[in-house]
Formats: C-alpha cells, structure tokens, sequence
C-alpha cells in the first residue's frame, strides 16, 4: 500500500464523488422511469403499445442494471491497482529497459487489465441482454473474431502513437507537446478517411446499395445540397445486431453514404430520406468543423498542462512512485484528468444535442415538411427500445442526443409554422 499524501487525497476524493454521482445519476434514471414511464406517450400511440412499453422500460432497466454493476466493479478494482503498490512495482522491474518498451510493456499491462474486466461484461450485454430482447445476431464465433480484430489494430495504433509520443518527449526538448498535439490532431483528421475504407471493412462487408431508386434519390438530395456522392453503400449489421444507423463519411464536399441493412428493412423511402437529411444538415452547419475546433482546442490545453506536469515530482511520489519515467507520468495525467471528465461531460453533451437540434431543423427544411423525419425518429426509438422518458440529469450527463419526445415536439412546432 502507499502512503496517503495531500494531493492522493483530493483526488480520491475527487474520483469517489464523481463514482458515487454516477451511480447515483443511473438510480434516479431508473427509478424516473419506474414511476413516470408506464404510459405511452401521446405522440408515439401509433406505434407503441403496452407490451411495447413495457418491453422498453425492461431493457432499459437491464442495461443500467449491468452499468452499475459494471461501475463499481471496475472502480473498485482500479482504486485496487492504484492504491496497493501494483504499479510502482511494475515500473520498478521496467527501470531498466529502454523508455520505449518499458512503456508499450507498461500501458500492455494496464490495457491487458482493463481488458479482463471489461470482457465479462461486454458478454453479459450481448449474449444476455441483447439475446433476451431480440438485438444480438453474432455467434460466439464472430463475436471472438471482432474482438481479435479489434485487439489487433488497438496494438498497432497505440504501439505507432504511444511510441511517436515518448520519443517526442525525449527529443523534441520543451516544445514537445506542440508537435504531439500536432501528431494528435492529425491522426484525428487521418482516421476520418481511413476508418470507413479501411478499418470497417474488416469487420463489416459493404456493398452498393440494392435499392437503385433510393440511390438516385439519395444523389439528388445530397446534389441539390452541393454534395458529390463518392458511393452508396448497404452495412451487413444484420449479421450482428438489429439495432440500426445510417451516416456519412469523407472529407470536403465528397462524401460516402453508409446505411445499414437493418434501416433499409424497417423504413420506407421518405424516411430514409429524412434521416439523411439530418446527416445532411450536420454538414452544412459546419458542426463536423466546428466539433474539429473544440477538440483541437481541448487537446492543445491538455497536452500543454501535461508538459508541466510530467516533471511534477510530488505527482509520481503521491502515487507510490519512487522513479520518474515518462511513461508513468502520461499514466498519471490520464489519472488525474478522469474525475474532471465526469464534471465537464454535461458541457460536451450540451452542445452535441444543440447540433442535434439544428440539424433536425435543417432536415424539415430540406425535406419541406417534418412528418417523415418524426416518423423516422419513431420508428428508431421503437426498433432500438429507447428510454422514452430518461430523467433531465441524465440526460445531462449522458445524451448526446435530444430525448425523443423533445425531438418530436420541436419538429411539430416546426410544422405547426
């Protein structure tokens, strides 16, 4: 065990508020739901019976159910390793390698660990959750195979920027967290070309769409926008899971068009439509750009605060650590910054619901009325059992997205006018 110093304990007490928030945010959800969402809501009377509400709150149930438990666990666990001296002791018997492998050696251990609880887990949502509710479609042999491939391209990327990173706090003297910025901020922008035409394919097969008046009216709509379609293209998510997505990819004014094949099954041409033009308004209010900025602006602060921090001796011995390898000291400001996560996240999901919100208003412009994008939104919620009635702190917290029935009553005023 380590001893407890003035700044472990801000940060314990930091990180078990934060722990403790959370929790305490997915109890309020559930029980919120237990006692508000037995109704159907007006809105969704067509489409949404009992049975289905019921369905609904069930999963949802489920699924917070296995998040907290899942939470506490993992907490625990890491409050473990950080407390008990395990990782001292690792960076004791790396003394002696070369900075770069005792550092892939270092954060292997940490993502090997993290890896074990997580796996547990993540078979407990699909094989159990998503089986009980009709989602899951993999095997237990694509299932393996995903987690194979994933393992696989996690190690070569995190070896590739992990060791670009130490070698440039080595070498690159006290401008190295510009140029790691640099390199960071580049590989964001390098991943939105190579993660659709080369990553995702190996997971997924991808073919023209099957469907050549959709795609036509697809080319027309994004046409009429200004932009070129560099291919459309059908997802075998089926194969998988039920749940549906529809998105763009590219950069500049080309873009490829990606549906799964569960969308194209479960709606009909008009909301397929609506739900590219949704896609459509993101683009055209520059949120992709402006999304860009923040995280360019985020991260050059945060990789500036780590230049002043890696020398930060009364950081290192706070955590037990009696040596000062830069590797230790990125581990210890990922530490660090992970409770202020926790207080910063409703900022990052205010502004994504506000770019939800504009785009849902540019969708029933391009579209000249909202019906098919409100019955597109129905349908989604339905097919993917949607908590129809989260909590506002939740959703806070943990929407990205506007809830359903304020997406709905915004689009109807829409409407209305």
């Amino acid at each position: 065990m380590i001893s407890f110093s003035t700044l472990l304990i801000v940060y314990l007490t930091l990180f078990i508020f934060s722990s403790i928030a959370d929790l305490v945010i997915d109890l309020i959800n559930d029980r919120h739901v237990k006692r508000y969402g037995n109704d159907v809501p007006i809105a969704l009377n067509d489409l949404i019976d009992g049975e289905k509400l019921s369905q609904i709150n069930a999963y949802n149930g489920d699924l917070t159910k296995l998040t907290m438990v899942k939470t506490i666990i993992s907490k625990t666990l890491f409050l473990f390793i950080i407390l008990s001296g395990l990782l001292p002791w690792l960076a004791e018997i790396l003394k002696g390698l070369h900075f770069i492998p005792a550092g892939l050696i270092f954060f292997a251990m940490l993502g090997l660990m993290g890896a074990v609880v997580d796996l547990p887990f993540e078979y407990h949502h699909i094989f159990r959750i998503e089986e009980r509710y009709g989602f899951n479609k993999r095997t237990l042999k694509i299932w393996i195979s995903d987690l194979l491939k994933s393992l696989t391209i996690a190690v070569i990327i995190g070896t590739i920027l992990l060791s670009a990173l130490l070698l440039m706090i080595r070498y690159a003297g006290n401008t190295w967290w510009i140029w790691a910025w640099a390199v960071f901020f580049s590989f964001q922008l390098l991943m939105t070309v190579l993660y659709p035409t080369v990553i995702a394919p190996i997971f997924n097969k991808f073919t023209a769409i099957e469907n050549h008046d959709l795609a036509k009216k697809i080319e027309e709509l994004s046409e009429r926008e200004g932009l070129a379609v560099k291919g459309i293209f059908q997802m075998d998510e089926g194969r998988r899971s039920r749940h549906t997505n529809a998105y763009f990819t590219g950069l500049g004014k080309v873009k490829r068009i990606v549906l799964y094949d569960t969308l194209l099954e479960a709606h009909n041409e008009d909301e397929i439509l609506a739900i590219l033009a949704h896609e459509i308004g993101h683009l055209k209010k520059n949120h992709i750009k402006k999304q860009l900025v923040i995280i360019g602006t985020a991260s050059i602060v945060i990789f500036y605060f780590a230049s002043k921090m890696i020398t930060w001796e009364t950081m290192y011995s706070a955590f037990g650590f009696s040596v000062m390898p830069v590797y230790v000291g990125l581990f210890l400001i990922t530490v660090l910054w992970e409770p202020f996560e926790f207080f910063l996240s409703p900022v990052a999901m205010a502004i994504s619901r506000r770019f939800e919100h504009d785009a849902d208003r540019y969708a029933s412009r391009l579209m000249t009325s909202t019906k098919p994008f409100i019955e597109a939104l129905k349908k989604l919620a339905r097919d993917n059992l949607s908590n129809l009635r989260p909590h506002p702190i939740y959703v806070k917290f943990n929407y990205s997205h506007p809830p359903l029935l304020e997406r709905i009553s915004k689009l109807e005023d829409l409407g209305d006018r």
